[in-house]
């Protein structure tokens, strides 16, 4: 692996759509106790289930630290391949590279700054050194060149149409603990050189009470090349009310690259996700994290799904709104088997299941 000096936008490389095809698919296992409840072993249980059903439609690497190698190794089946690597915690969405391909099928990553979500205004936790280098790691053993991109930027706040549109929100790119010295255009100009894209679409705000500063992957997401899902909510006194109209107010008057009005599906989201006593009391206080308090409410959303080649794999809160999120995501993608996961214990850890996976594109081999 080596970093190229050069920029996507020069070389011809652009960042794919999700739902376009891939080589595999990469997580990291959960283990730091001050954000993960008893052990993190109710989540390693989770992350199993994701594992699992993601390994159904493509390849899947988990990386797991020394000291949980064994452990892993043992609760995840013999087709999910295990890799020893060091990390912070495990949002290889955020702390992962950014993949971009050309029309020969070569596949190169960007490797964006991380700061844990804020750094040290409002960043979830400290140190992220590990983290820092986790997209390096994934390109050198993906045998991938990359770009190092000139500001700090989490894989989970950006969604593309792979035709040239990109979702973002205003509440995450332009909040100042993440680059305080770029403004709105120069954030703009750094997107459109290393993602390949010309159509910024700024979305307000992100899910309420989320802990990264309004992730579009959380609220808003192209289901395929000018179809988008919005979490949704009927009821007007809910504080996401605001947020979802507002996004939605856009979305209806704002052309994709290619000049064409967006189809919007909504997706009601669950009822509101409040972390209970008992959940709270069994994660380690820690200077520097971010606490787990009973009552706080949590980013439920089923659009942070994954796209797998052929699947969806959707969390579900054991909500009375799951059923019908799991009818309208088979509407939505008939040519993919859906499954859903119970994903409360995702989170809990503050994200969910298209946070805790990085997909690879398909590569054309020569």
């Amino acid at each position: 692996m080596k970093y190229i000096n050069s920029t996507p936008l020069k070389d011809g490389y652009r960042m794919p759509g999700e739902f376009e095809s891939h080589d595999g698919c990469w997580m990291l296992w959960p283990e730091r106790t001050d954000n993960w409840r008893d052990g993190a072993k109710p989540a390693q249980k989770a992350f199993t289930a994701v594992a699992k059903a993601i390994a159904r439609f493509e390849k899947l690497t988990m990386g797991v630290s020394a000291s949980q190698f064994t452990h892993a190794r043992h609760r995840l089946p013999p087709q999910i391949r295990v890799v020893e690597m060091s990390y912070n915690d495990s949002w290889i969405r955020d702390c992962g590279p950014t993949c971009v391909v050309n029309e020969g099928g070569d596949v190169r990553g960007v490797d964006w700054d991380f700061n844990a979500w804020g750094g040290l205004t409002g960043g979830l936790y400290f140190p992220w050194d590990l983290d820092n280098l986790v997209a390096q790691k994934v390109c050198d053993i993906e045998d991938m060149d990359a770009y190092k991109a000139p500001m700090v930027l989490e894989g989970g706040s950006i969604h593309t149409d792979g035709q040239g549109t990109l979702l973002t929100t205003e509440e995450c790119l332009l909040n100042p603990n993440r680059n305080p010295s770029m403004s709105k255009k120069d954030i703009e100009d750094v997107l459109k050189r290393y993602l390949n894209v010309c159509k910024i679409i700024w979305l307000p705000k992100g899910i309420y009470m989320d802990e990264t500063d309004g992730h579009v992957d959380n609220i808003c997401c192209f289901a395929r090349p000018g179809e988008v899902i919005l979490s949704w909510t009927d009821d007007t006194s809910d504080p996401q009310y605001s947020r979802s109209l507002a996004a939605k107010e856009i979305l209806e008057n704002t052309d994709d690259a290619r000049g064409r009005k967006l189809k919007i599906h909504l997706l009601h989201q669950p009822d509101p996700v409040l972390i209970t006593r008992d959940e709270s009391e069994g994660v380690d206080t820690v200077e520097g994290t971010l606490p787990r308090l009973p009552g706080d409410r949590l980013a439920a959303s089923y659009v942070n799904f994954y796209i797998a080649n052929y699947g969806i794999v959707m969390p579900v809160f054991e909500d009375t709104h799951d059923k019908a999120a799991v009818e309208k995501m088979k509407k939505i993608f008939p040519e993919r088997e859906i499954i859903p996961v119970p994903a409360r214990e995702i989170l809990l850890g503050g994200g969910n299941i298209h946070c805790i996976t990085q997909q690879i594109p398909k590569r054309i081999k020569t």
